[in-house]
């Protein structure tokens, strides 16, 4: 790739600002940066998607090796995300090695898988709350087998998510685990959520790489960006309101999806 000056300006201030968002939410990483990567920068979308997933695995080690230190990963539990994720992101992976993953028909599966995962993200995050409250009243506490079954095939639906749009772990992610685990801590949660994106986006990043869709030179000047504004953004993330955030967060996701849909 090829970067002109003013890039090497924006693509950094990119990654500060998704950074920064990140830090302050938990939510936004592959959410923003894959779809300003397409409508922004003109990134073709398997390119984006390849290249985010790798950027999404290097932060976010950064942020396990905080919980792991803080002891708020439950482990068992990411062993369990990743049995159902790690299957599910190669063989998605194995399926778009079939295509020709420059033409057409590759740009408007990841397009619109993008755009559909942006609606569901902004969902989750409008009626979180509601979602939680109706599943308890309808549910109630589940099995041990029955958590450890749903555990795994949580872990299979990002995995397909997060590899074709490269959006998913965060939210949703978070979401699904409120609702198996509804007695685990917060901090813990989230943890946990950080703790199995890593290798959920390294595998798919070490995919993308092998069918030759990582942009290198834009991914350092992303990360460039990006590890100051997620400090930022954590120190940040207390002193500014959540449902704020949320709903601002929501309305940018879903006029995204808009853009890239429509």
């Amino acid at each position: 790739m090829n970067v002109s000056f003013p890039a090497e300006l924006l693509y950094p201030a990119s990654g500060f600002g998704v950074g920064v968002l990140v830090g302050m939410t938990g939510v936004g990483g592959g959410s923003l940066m894959t779809p300003l990567l397409i409508l922004l920068f003109g990134i073709h979308p398997v390119s984006a998607v390849g290249t985010d997933l790798l950027y999404a695995a290097a932060t976010k080690t950064g942020g396990s090796l905080i919980h792991g230190l803080a002891r708020t990963i439950d482990w068992k539990i990411v062993g369990l995300l990743a049995a159902g994720s790690v299957p599910a992101t190669a063989i998605c992976l194995f399926v778009l090695s079939h295509f020709d993953l420059s033409g057409g028909a590759a740009r408007a599966l990841i397009t619109t898988a993008l755009g559909v995962a942006l609606y569901l993200t902004a969902l989750v995050l409008i009626f979180r709350r509601r979602i939680l409250a109706s599943y308890s009243s309808r549910f109630g506490d589940l099995s041990p087998a029955r958590t450890t079954l749903l555990t795994v095939l949580v872990g299979a639906t990002l995995g397909i998510l997060v590899s074709i749009s490269s959006v998913g772990a965060g939210a949703m992610g978070v979401t699904a685990l409120i609702l198996l685990y509804p007695k685990l801590p917060t901090a813990r949660i989230v943890g946990t959520d950080i703790a199995h994106a890593v290798p959920l986006t390294l595998v798919g990043g070490l995919g993308y790489w092998i069918l030759g869709s990582i942009d290198w030179p834009l991914l350092g000047l992303l990360l460039i960006g990006s590890i100051p504004g997620i400090v930022i953004g954590s120190y940040l993330a207390t002193r500014v309101p959540e449902t704020a955030l949320r709903l601002v967060l929501s309305a940018t996701l879903i006029a995204v999806a808009t853009r890239l849909l429509f």
